[in-house]
């Protein structure tokens, strides 16, 4: 059995691995699993572990074979990558030699994640100088296996999918690839490990964004393929419904909560809320203002009754009417302009903390990317809660195709009660005219 990368700490545990309790604590259950499972067979795991030289990083990122009740041998990462999301040369030191792990008669060359990104074959540029793939064939391994935790981005997979199918050919060794699944704070990360045949064909591939065991045979290339959709719509919103999911529960969090506008971001992160967490546990505030259409107010509803979700409404023109009352002699000889505007963002923030606060639920921020990229949001204000889910989205202006009535709008993170929403809803001319969500190219 092999696990992903890092994974009985999680990946990335970021700055915890300058712990040494959480390292000492993580080699401890190591210990303790590696008793459990004596009688399973061999698991392969990974996990930080402590480097004993007096020079370099304090850790290595491994891989740790649990057999018979015992722990070792012990295999290391050897490229660490230190861009985009990636920082790992600040904790680990990389390991230097192939590692050969004999198992019940073969030789299996271990590997873990960016150790297979380095084919000098497949990539134009090469960003390390050594291929740890290249040195495992040249070492004697009879198969690769690489354990990985590799984030989603939009079309990743079907690249990951070529560049391995190539190593395996190109070697003539079969391989497997167990990559994590899951939400990590801002990281999703869409599972999908596969194995590859030595003539480089897929033959069997575990579910997207979600937990799954699958079993291969690599000698003789048997193993199945779980479904999947790799369209851009499909994995963008399967990403952060996962995302919304994962976060709520691994900070407990049963229950969510977000402001409803009318608009399409509130509609957009109500709907995938619902998916998340299921209907019962999301409750959508409304907080009108003089400024507010009856439109508005109109969509929210009709939203909340399609998606199943309980309404709240908390009108603020009493309260605005506080604030303008307390602050006319300050702003006597001014002109209203975006003050107040922002006085009504932050009188709906601190409603919306108010009820998390009070109910034990999660805000969930509305912005997206655009807005935050040209200062179209509020601080203390709409920017508030604890996860905003669409803040990797870019908004773009776009027009209603000419079909009229039987246009709805494009959202690429296409949901069947969005789409009822907008179908039916009496301003969806003006919705059409209004956005459409595009994916942002990061995770």
């Amino acid at each position: 059995m092999v696990t992903p990368e890092l994974a009985l700490m999680g990946y990335l545990p970021r700055d915890l691995l300058m712990s040494d309790g959480f390292v000492q604590r993580s080699c401890q259950m190591l210990s303790c699993l590696a008793v459990e499972l004596k009688d399973a067979p061999a698991v392969l795991v990974g996990a930080a572990t402590p480097n004993p030289a007096e020079i370099g990083r304090p850790l290595f990122n491994s891989a740790i074979l649990l057999n018979h009740g015992g722990t070792g041998p012990v295999f290391h990462k050897s490229l660490l990558p230190t861009y985009d999301v990636f920082d790992e040369d600040r904790y680990f030191e990389p390991g230097r030699a192939p590692g050969i792990l004999e198992l019940n008669g073969f030789r299996l060359g271990i590997s873990i994640c960016e150790d297979v990104w380095n084919d000098r074959d497949f990539w134009k540029r090469r960003r390390y100088h050594q291929d740890p793939i290249e040195a495992l064939a040249q070492a004697g391994a009879q198969a690769i296996v690489n354990l990985s935790a590799s984030p989603f981005t939009v079309g990743k997979e079907q690249l990951r999918e070529e560049m391995l199918g190539q190593m395996a050919r190109k070697h003539q060794l079969p391989l497997a690839w167990v990559n994590q699944v899951g939400g990590n704070d801002d990281l999703i990360f869409d599972g999908r490990s596969g194995a590859f045949s030595k003539q480089g064909s897929l033959f069997a591939r575990a579910k997207g964004f979600a937990e799954d065991l699958l079993v291969v045979d690599l000698a003789a290339g048997t193993g199945t393929i779980a479904e999947d959709d790799f369209a851009p719509e499909a994995e963008i919103w399967n990403a952060l419904v996962l995302g919304v999911r994962d976060y709520a529960r691994k900070t407990h969090f049963k229950k969510v909560l977000l402001g409803l506008s009318g608009g399409i971001d509130s509609a957009l992160t109500a709907a995938i809320a619902v998916d998340a967490l299921g209907p019962d546990n999301v409750l959508g505030v409304m907080m009108p203002s003089i400024y507010s259409s009856q439109g508005s107010v109109d969509d929210s509803r009709e939203l909340a009754r399609n998606l199943g979700i309980q309404v709240l409404a908390l009108p603020i023109s009493p309260i605005m009417e506080t604030y303008e009352s307390a602050l006319a002699g300050a702003f006597r000889g001014f002109k209203p302009d975006v003050t107040e505007e922002n006085i009504q963002s932050r009188i709906r923030g601190n409603l919306l903390m108010a009820l998390s606060n009070k109910y034990g639920a999660l805000l969930l921020t509305t912005g997206n990317k655009s807005e935050l990229a040209v200062g179209y949001c509020t601080l203390y204000g709409d920017m508030n809660g604890g996860l905003a889910v669409i803040l990797s989205t870019n908004c773009q202006r776009a027009s209603a195709p000419s079909s009229g009535s039987t246009s709805f709008i494009r959202v690429c993170f296409h949901f069947h009660w969005y789409s009822r929403f907008s179908r039916q809803s009496s301003r969806r001319q003006d919705l059409l005219d209004c956005a459409l969500i595009v994916a942002h190219p990061m995770h």
